[in-house]
């Protein structure tokens, strides 16, 4: 990653009890406690996870949250060609937005602190999600498989690297884990953990108001709550139409509010996305990659484990709900990654199974299921069997959500910060930004309005037509010469890739630019 800094331009800086209600103990004590001391526990890992993260990952976490929440607040801030076609609600920026205010009327709006802040506030949601994986494991299969299932969160380097963003699918993954633990036919009700389908609901459709995609889960698990219910009108006419017509009603209004027009994001963005496949636009993959590649990447290591507890535990809607998603979205061309985080912890809820059948394989039951779980003593030897997978799994895991975090692609957000503080200074005036579109997080990060210019990217109606950053890549140094001569004030700093810059290296001289140290 170069930026490039024009010489004496802008300064002269360097440019307790357990889940049953009983006193068997779990596999690891310090998760046999109360949910509050569970969050406790969850809260203080995911912060220290967030600190951790440095790298980028993918524009959307930048531009499609905490871009439009920083110009909401602020005054400015870019905004992407999506909320100019009405696809996208400004209901999840708001929850950022909230944020940003705090910080500007109590005038902790510093550099660092607005970094750092928004994946703090999602550690609190993280950490929620976290609370609700444990209690939805100990409501279908008890304490023991629960404590699995959390240590395989925790462990999952996918998990760790992703799961702190500002992605509106991370909020949408920890909505539908709460949802899944509300909702009637997904596990049987008791009296520690009684269901509440309206509950369930209602943050089943804010999921979906976030991320209008997540109605691909909650259309299987509500034709499935229908068909098990005895009393389908009362479920369709009492609870699905009122609730999911207050929760589209809101998320209207609010988009009313902020559009300035009456926009339905959800028919705009189902018309983009799945009637003519617009997201193609930024590129596609096969139809088996999710089950052949991305999620395979996404469990890693827990992969066998995974498949082990789904075959194991016969929990046949959990499963037939991770392979739906899987094949829905695999009918989609343009895939990523964080598109099927949500049944991600559904997955290690399975390897948490394997791992709880590991662990009492050597007594006389080896259920594991919450009817039969069977009672230990406080200090239950582990197999060899075991401590080699929990060995093997920390082992491939920690290394791999350590290098993702602190190394990989880390350069454009160092960039960025280091801008951040000039800014902070004043010794920046202007920026250039000549790479591929979104590289890099924008003025949520730099936070001060002063003139940037990045390459766009928005598509294109004619087919085959270039845009700006495939332009660049064609002929870097002919598409800045054009550039530069439309300058009435050269930029201050210029942020380039390394492998652009060797390209560009006689037209920084000529242009007086130096690198920053």
């Amino acid at each position: 990653m170069e930026i490039r800094k024009r010489k004496n331009a802008g300064g002269d800086g360097d440019g307790g009890a357990s889940a049953n209600g009983g006193d068997d103990p779990d596999s690891f004590s310090v998760f046999s406690r109360s949910p509050r001391r569970i969050f406790l526990f969850c809260l203080a890992f995911r912060m220290v996870n967030a600190m951790l993260i440095q790298t980028y990952f993918n524009p959307d976490e930048h531009w499609q949250s905490l871009e439009v929440a920083h110009r909401t607040v602020f005054g400015y801030g870019y905004m992407t060609w999506e909320w100019k076609r009405g696809i996208r609600s400004y209901l999840h920026p708001m929850v950022f937005a909230f944020l940003y205010k705090l910080l500007q009327v109590t005038g902790l709006d510093t550099p660092y602190i607005m970094i750092k802040a928004p994946r703090l506030m999602q550690s609190i949601f993280s950490a929620i999600g976290d609370l609700y994986l444990y209690k939805l494991s100990d409501a279908l299969y008890g304490g023991n498989v629960a404590s699995w299932s959390l240590f395989c969160q925790m462990a999952n380097w996918f998990i760790f690297f992703c799961l702190n963003r500002t992605f509106s699918n991370c909020l949408e993954t920890v909505l539908t884990i709460m949802g899944l633990y509300y909702w009637p036919c997904i596990r049987d009700s008791s009296t520690d953990y009684p269901v509440n389908r309206k509950w369930g609901l209602v943050i089943g459709a804010f999921a979906c108001a976030i991320r209008p995609t997540s109605a691909i889960i909650w259309l299987y698990v509500g034709m499935l709550e229908l068909f098990l219910t005895p009393n389908k009108v009362k479920f369709i006419m009492l609870e699905v139409i009122p609730i999911g017509s207050l929760v589209l009603g809101f998320t209207c209004l609010l988009d009313r509010l902020m559009y300035g027009s009456w926009v339905i994001v959800p028919l705009n963005f189902l018309k983009f996305n799945f009637l003519s496949s617009g997201g193609d636009y930024y590129g596609t993959h096969p139809w088996h990659w999710y089950f052949t590649q991305g999620f395979l990447v996404m469990l890693f290591t827990f992969t066998p484990f995974s498949i082990t507890g789904i075959f194991n535990s016969k929990n046949q809607k959990l499963s037939a709900l991770i392979l739906w998603v899987l094949a829905i979205y695999s009918v989609l061309g343009h895939k990523e990654f964080r598109f099927v985080l949500p049944v991600l912890p559904i997955a290690l809820i399975f390897s948490g199974y394997a791992f709880a059948q590991m662990e009492v394989s050597g007594s006389s039951s080896t259920s594991v299921t919450k009817k039969k779980q069977v009672p230990r003593q406080n200090h239950t030897k582990w197999s060899p069997k075991l401590r080699l997978s929990v060995f093997f799994l920390l082992a491939t895991n920690i290394p791999m959500a350590l290098y993702m975090s602190l190394v990989h692609q880390r350069g454009t957000e160092d960039a960025m910060n280091y801008l951040s503080d000039e800014a902070y200074k004043g010794r920046v005036k202007s920026i250039l930004f000549l790479m591929p579109c979104h590289s890099t997080p924008y003025y949520s990060t730099l936070h001060r309005n002063i003139p940037m210019q990045f390459l766009d990217c928005t598509p294109s109606e004619e087919k085959g037509q270039l845009d700006e950053s495939d332009q660049f890549l064609v002929n870097p140094l002919g598409f800045a010469s054009e550039l530069a001569r439309n300058w009435s004030e050269p930029p201050s700093h210029i942020v380039l890739f390394a492998s652009e810059e060797t390209k560009l290296r006689d037209f920084m001289i000529q242009h007086s630019f130096k690198e920053a140290s």
